[in-house]
């Protein structure tokens, strides 16, 4: 009986550890494809408008954020009932949108306006907007709330805003076409993607000097498909996860030392990935073959592959 109960207290323990739902944009399909993480399969799909890339939660996890391009708004989805609710405004084809740690603050990536849109969600108006290089794309802030990054593709440049004022306050020339920015969860590094030339760049976020620049090398791939695109940082600081794109790897690398540890091969171009709420497995959008693959992080190998809609683009995962 005593065996009994712990193998149901170990079966109970390890279902909940993989209590989480990862959604999906499917860009050419205009839908969210929901996956239930502890049996790794297609739970749902959730009709939303035209062509879907950015995807987030809400403060309390309770409401997905998708960014509809070809609508020029931000979809919002009820997660209890998956439903939509009001879209807000977003200002023309949003890309990108990061929430800022206050809670009521969307910051957006118009890639037709090069604008950035301040978005006050409770009010539901933008609230300003801040001009940028051309064709912006990826959005990061700061944990600390201090800062917001975007990059802008065709201008390769890193703009750096400030949070409180909604100012920018610097440019800063990165690798060609960068596609996205993440701050470190001590606010004291930007790292940038750079798609073209198959890096990333790591900056110091109070001096915007560059601090590493990492390059990646796949045996068999032609250096030109290696593009790096998405890009997350785990919560302690120990390892960052970089997706290659036409590769059709993610990089591990060692944060500290910029090392690339090991690659994992995926589905067919893998656009952005996104770490579960543990740091324990990392889901990826490949966007050729129409798929989710599940990367085991602690014993290093890719475990699932999901099918969703097509051409998967963002992805998020709720606790």
């Amino acid at each position: 009986m005593q065996v009994l109960i712990l193998a149901a207290l170990f079966a109970f323990a390890s279902h909940a550890a993989l209590a989480e739902t990862v959604y999906v944009s499917n860009e050419q399909d205009n839908t969210v494809s929901v996956i239930d993480g502890a049996t790794s399969k297609l739970i749902d799909t959730i009709p939303v408008g035209r062509r879907p890339r950015g995807i987030g939660l809400s403060a309390d996890k309770q409401k997905l954020y998708v960014a509809v391009g070809d609508d020029n708004r931000i979809d919002v989805v009820d997660l209890k009932t998956r439903k939509m609710e009001d879209p807000l405004p977003s200002g023309e084809d949003p890309e990108l949108f990061v929430l800022h740690p206050d809670g009521r603050r969307l910051f957006v990536a118009n890639e037709n306006d090069n604008l950035v849109s301040v978005l006050d969600i409770p009010e539901r108006r933008i609230v300003t907007e801040v001009e940028v290089g051309v064709e912006p794309e990826g959005m990061g802030v700061s944990p600390d709330g201090r800062f917001v990054v975007n990059t802008s593709e065709t201008t390769s440049m890193l703009h750096v805003i400030d949070a409180e004022t909604l100012e920018l306050v610097d440019n800063v020339l990165v690798g060609t076409r960068p596609r996205v920015a993440q701050v470190s969860a001590d606010s004291k590094q930007i790292w940038v993607s750079s798609e073209l030339r198959g890096t990333v760049e790591v900056f110091d976020s109070e001096t915007r000097e560059p601090m590493a620049t990492i390059g990646f090398g796949v045996p068999g791939v032609p250096r030109e498909l290696i593009q790096a695109v998405g890009v997350q940082l785990t919560p302690d600081g120990s390892r960052a996860y970089v997706a290659l794109g036409p590769a059709n790897r993610v990089a591990e690398v060692d944060a500290k030392t910029f090392k690339v540890l090991r690659t994992y091969l995926v589905g067919q171009r893998v656009w952005h990935i996104a770490l579960s709420p543990d740091a324990k497995r990392l889901y990826t959008a490949n966007g050729n073959s129409s798929d989710v693959s599940v990367i085991d992080l602690e014993n290093q190998e890719v475990v699932k592959s999901i099918g969703v809609g097509r051409s998967p683009w963002g992805l998020v995962v709720a606790p």
